[in-house]
């Protein structure tokens, strides 16, 4: 296993975790841009962007980008976050420079007005369907009663609002200053011929003009508060709390991960026993995000909506009572067991290393190997366990309700 990094001319950066015994490749270009990134005019344009990707280019046409990678056996895809947009594809290794090609080249998407017209109304759609169906946006609102005007509360998809005022020419000033190779990263992982990889990215992105594309990371100010919504086609309560966590370049961001798998994981957690195996909640889960600047502790539960009050209180009175009597030894143990298989059950595949070796460089300029996380994990102590409850508070943020009640 070798890591190789290596900086084109014009800015552009590529990263590799090389694996000479692989039997894939997988490669991803990300651009450091989403959904914080925008204004509230612009809202949702990095994720209408990505669409607009997959429209054609000026050398080759919608169908054409979906024929080649279906021709090199790759289901390539791309995902917009608040953070980074990122276009990738798992292929077998002797495919890696025709997926270079065709990645690289809907990174230049011709952005025509018809195209925009056609695939406004189907992000319309899609904010329409993501309000329709549960949780009926709850996760969004959340966030954005949790952030506030911080841009972090902005959600992903954008408003009705702001998607249909959006005119293609904010699209294209948007391209311009957020892709550009500075600000992108292309990742891989398995088996890679670096070499061949520069010289084909030189061949493709190396004409790609620079341009100076900064983000600039505001302190987050999280709120607290109880929201309630209703919505009579509900069959069931959902219930989110956002509250404050380590953010991404904060080392307690592993213990708070492990924290969360402790209280809140799908099975054998203590949120688990408490509401979920006693049968008056569907779904109870905690899970630790992380960002520039800002980092969060999410819960997410789902219940009748008779159950709801009863699943809420004893929801948090499982985190007062992490707070005062802390975490016990077994505890600890059983969530490092479950996270290091999960990191090894997943590096066995490219796709997730590349997405893992790609996220630490983009967001920490580092690489860690699989050993080294399985080795941090494996170091973590109770008493940094207590130093993140000391220093985050489970109970306090903001709470948000949707459902018939």
């Amino acid at each position: 296993m070798e890591f190789l990094t290596h900086v084109l001319p014009n800015g552009l950066e590529i990263v590799a975790e090389c694996n000479p015994d692989a039997y894939s490749t997988a490669l991803g270009f990300i651009v450091k841009t989403g959904a914080r990134d925008e204004t509230e005019e612009i809202a949702g344009v990095s994720h209408f962007l990505e669409h607009m990707a997959f429209k054609g280019t000026p050398t080759r046409s919608a169908d054409e980008v979906n024929r080649e990678l279906d021709e090199i056996g790759s289901h390539g895809n791309a995902g917009t976050s608040e953070e980074t947009t990122v276009y990738y594809a798992p292929v077998l290794p002797e495919y890696q420079t025709r997926a270079t090609e065709v990645l690289a080249d809907i990174l230049r998407p011709s952005l025509r007005e018809a195209d925009f017209q056609t695939e406004k109304k189907v992000i319309l759609e899609e904010i329409q369907m993501f309000e329709d169906q549960p949780p009926f946006g709850a996760d969004e609102k959340c966030r954005a009663a949790f952030f506030g005007d911080h841009p972090l509360g902005r959600s992903v998809l954008g408003t009705m609002a702001s998607i249909e005022a959006l005119p293609v020419a904010a699209m294209r000033d948007y391209f311009c200053r957020r892709y550009a190779p500075g600000n992108i990263v292309l990742a891989a992982a398995g088996r890679v011929d670096f070499d061949r990889m520069i010289a084909d990215c030189q061949r493709v992105c190396g004409g790609w003009e620079p341009a100076e594309c900064p983000r600039i990371v505001e302190p987050a100010q999280p709120r607290s508060g109880f929201h309630r919504l209703t919505r009579a086609s509900a069959t069931q309560q959902y219930l989110l709390q956002m509250s404050l966590g380590p953010a991404a370049d904060d080392d307690d961001r592993y213990a708070a991960k492990v924290l969360a798998i402790i209280l809140g994981d799908d099975s054998g957690s203590r949120l688990y026993w408490e509401v979920v195996d006693s049968g008056i909640a569907e779904v109870a889960e905690l899970s630790h995000g992380e960002y520039q600047g800002a980092g969060v502790f999410f819960t997410q539960i789902s219940c009748s909506p008779e159950d709801a009050d009863e699943v809420y209180q004893r929801v948090m009175q499982v985190y007062e009572t992490s707070h005062t009597e802390g975490i016990r030894e077994a505890e600890l143990q059983q969530a490092k067991n479950k996270v290091r298989s999960q990191l090894v059950l997943s590096s066995e595949r490219p796709s997730p290393r590349m997405f893992g070796v790609g996220g630490d460089w983009v967001y920490r300029r580092e690489y860690r190997s699989l050993q080294e996380d399985l080795d941090l994990i494996a170091s973590i102590r109770l008493d940094q366990i207590a130093d993140v409850l000391e220093r985050y508070s489970l109970v306090e943020g903001t709470a948000l309700t949707i459902g018939p009640e």
